[in-house]
């Protein structure tokens, strides 16, 4: 009588099952993949900015507390130039920076922008024409998220890095979703040069 081997299924499972698992990873990973890059893209920014030198302050004017803050923050960078963008009248300005000690010389005050996205394009130019590869962003935490969001798609697109600075405003984040409308509103200005809308 023929007698038959069969390969026990023991020994073909270390095989198959290696197989499946990667297999189920994949059906993992790839439905998720969009949400972890900004997550990943993020970390390494916080990562970078540990090492970043900027070479300019940029202060995204609006209220008085920004600036209050910002003379401060400049007097303790004494070499640096200070540019704000949108604050207020030059002449309470000036005041607000010599009262902290910062010289009149390294104060720019530019009054074109008429909104946090504008903040951004009326300048970027400017600052790329100067040869800046890296600014401080100074603004009110609860603006934060919305002010980056935008220096990272229009400043970024010139090479220009942000390092963020902010003061406790005391008041929530703003909604998610007018970092996705002004998000929306840089990547129309890098397309057509139309940035659009006042907020």
């Amino acid at each position: 009588m023929a007698h038959h081997h069969t390969i026990p299924r023991s020994h073909s499972n270390p095989i198959i099952k290696p197989r499946r698992r990667r297999w189920r990873l994949w059906k993992l990973l790839v439905p998720i993949s969009p949400l972890l890059l900004p997550i990943v893209w993020f970390g390494y920014r916080e990562i970078e900015n540990t090492w970043i030198e900027p070479q300019v302050i940029f202060v995204l004017g609006g209220e008085e507390e920004r600036e209050i803050f910002a003379a401060k923050f400049a007097n303790t960078h004494p070499n640096l130039p200070v540019w704000i963008s949108g604050g207020a009248p030059q002449g309470y300005a000036k005041r607000v920076f010599k009262k902290a000690g910062v010289a009149a010389d390294n104060l720019h005050l530019d009054y074109r922008a008429i909104d946090t996205v504008t903040n951004f394009t009326t300048l970027v130019d400017r600052f790329e024409s100067k040869g800046i590869t890296s600014v401080y962003l100074v603004t009110s935490d609860d603006h934060m998220q919305r002010a980056r969001a935008i220096g990272e798609i229009v400043f970024g697109s010139r090479g220009i890095k942000v390092k963020p600075v902010t003061f406790n405003s005391d008041r929530p984040s703003e909604p998610i979703q007018k970092t996705v409308r002004d998000s929306f509103r840089s990547i129309l200005w890098l397309t057509t040069g139309y940035a659009g809308g006042k907020d």
